[in-house]
């Protein structure tokens, strides 16, 4: 006799399966639920505007029907037309068919669903179009660095002779070079003859200099370099002298940016802003720092670490773009964000930083080391205290032993915030420090918020954070849309920045740094 049929539950638990077509395209790429639109990877299509393209496939060749049982994971023929597959967030457009936009409706995540994900795919391509304007595209890079390999001095014209910028392990000069049909500007660095120092491809990054060529030759006899003899030791009414000692063979590194002053510089310059716009100063300072964090974040990536932290070894390049100012307000003259080049490395170590048990000798690694990975967060700590004017010495750090830090005078709403991470950050517990990760956030949040004053009516939670966080980058993004339709200013550096912050962030993460800050 003929088995009894399957019961009519157990077919339709069969037709809630997900099917074939709905999780693998023709190669075997699998394609987002629909339930799990918000945070899927754009497709290569999706990027170079060919959207509809992948719907529009025709699937893979279908698996033989069996005879006698139905496969689970095919569609039963009681279940009706098979439905298309939902587009994908990070694909739709103010013109995309109401067909699509409905399929994403009738999601379970509706309609707050969609608007969210279309925000934050929204805020990545603003981003990364943001980062190609400061740094450049990346395929021009590599047809300069091919056409500049084996070029020396004669090849580039040197538009000064003085260098542009004196770092702590290098001298910078302008220099030129006809590039197609363009003439570009980059900077030839000359390293001191007692520094050395690693330096190659470290990928493309806002805060690493970005190395174009390197070659070994005689310095040209116009070149000046403070403190080595050459032709610039000339006679009292500037005479050539009878014998001129010949110019030094030093290797030259052609580096992308041209600086314009030290880190040192810019705060031994700063005294007088200081006091009359602190609040104008102080953001700038933590702007600043986090681009500074988010360098060494890259570098430890890389298993990098910067040789020496210190003001006089970090670079400010001025931005390509006239900053736009977050705040609406007009900038100090003279005084306005420029990008942090970190611009000396060193390769880090193949072992671990030995916990001390005395609290001296930890310090005293910390701060006087090249590059131990813990070094960092006491350098930028200690450097703090520098940028804010405050005279902070090693021989003070080493004192510290549990007494209180110099004060940081309360001059803005970000004093408060800056002192207590220094505070973290040069905690005498190796243990008890804060990492250049939750630095970098801690920073984010005393630019950009949750304030403090978030929370006088509500207790902290991950749902109101989480509310604040959609109502901002909604805000965000129409600000952009605003400034857009009106001045036509194009975003500069720190508009990158506060988008790379509310792309990325989450309400756990707040929830944490708020609770360390706060």
């Amino acid at each position: 006799p003929q088995p009894p049929p399957l019961p009519k539950k157990q077919l339709q638990r069969a037709e809630s399966l997900p099917e074939p077509g709905s999780f693998h395209g023709c190669h075997g790429d699998p394609e987002p639920r629909a339930g799990s639109v918000l945070y899927s990877i754009p497709s290569p299509h999706a990027r170079h505007g060919e959207a509809a393209a992948p719907r529009d496939k025709p699937s893979c060749a279908p698996k033989k029907p069996l005879t006698k049982s139905q496969s689970l994971g095919e569609p039963l023929a009681q279940s009706g037309p098979q439905k298309a597959p939902a587009p994908v967030l990070k694909e739709l457009t103010f013109g995309t068919a109401d067909r699509e936009l409905g399929q994403l409706l009738e999601s379970p995540a509706g309609v707050c669903g969609v608007i969210l994900g279309c925000q934050e795919a929204s805020l990545a391509r603003l981003s990364a179009r943001m980062q190609e304007e400061l740094v450049g595209p990346e395929e021009r890079q590599q047809l300069l660095e091919a056409e500049l390999a084996g070029k020396r001095w004669a090849a580039l014209a040197l538009l000064d002779p003085r260098p542009c910028c004196q770092s702590g392990d290098a001298w910078y000069f302008r220099v030129g070079f006809t590039f197609g049909h363009s003439q570009l500007q980059f900077a030839a660095k000359v390293p001191k003859p007692c520094c050395c120092s690693l330096q190659s491809s470290l990928g493309t990054h806002c805060s690493i200099q970005r190395l174009l060529g390197r070659f070994t030759d005689r310095l040209p006899r116009e070149l000046v370099l403070p403190g080595i003899p050459g032709k610039q030791s000339q006679g009292p009414c500037g005479e050539e002298p009878a014998c001129p000692a010949p110019q030094p063979i030093l290797q030259v590194l052609l580096c992308a940016e041209v600086p314009q002053q030290t880190l040192a510089d810019f705060v031994k310059g700063s005294h007088a802003v200081h006091r009359t716009s602190p609040g104008h100063y102080e953001r700038l300072c933590c702007l600043l720092l986090l681009q500074l964090c988010m360098g060494l974040e890259h570098l430890r990536g890389q298993n990098v670490a910067q040789g020496d932290l210190c003001p006089e070894n970090l670079l400010l390049v001025q931005c390509p773009c006239p900053p736009q100012s977050q705040q609406g307000q007009k900038e100090p003259l003279g005084l306005s964000l420029p990008r942090l080049l970190i611009s000396s490395f060193f390769k880090v170590q193949e072992k671990q930083r030995p916990c001390s048990s005395s609290q001296e000798q930890d310090w005293s690694l910390g701060l006087t080391a090249p590059s131990p990975p813990a070094a960092a967060e006491l350098n930028v700590g200690r450097l703090i205290y520098q940028i804010l004017h405050v005279d902070i010495s090693l021989e003070n750090i080493l004192g510290f032993r549990g007494k209180r830090l110099p004060e940081i005078p309360l001059l803005s709403i970000y004093s408060a915030g800056l002192k207590r991470l220094a505070a973290l950050l040069l905690h005498s517990d190796p243990r008890e420090r804060v990492t250049i990760e939750r630095a970098r956030a801690i920073l984010q949040v005393l630019l950009w918020g949750p304030r403090q004053e978030l929370f006088a009516r509500s207790r902290r939670s991950l749902a109101l954070l989480r509310s604040w966080l959609e109502v901002k980058r909604a805000l965000l993004l129409l600000r952009f849309a605003e400034n857009s339709a009106g001045a036509r200013v194009s975003p500069g550096l720190e508009e990158w920045l506060c988008c790379q912050y509310f792309q990325g962030v989450t309400e756990h993460t707040l929830y944490q740094v708020t609770q360390v800050l706060y």
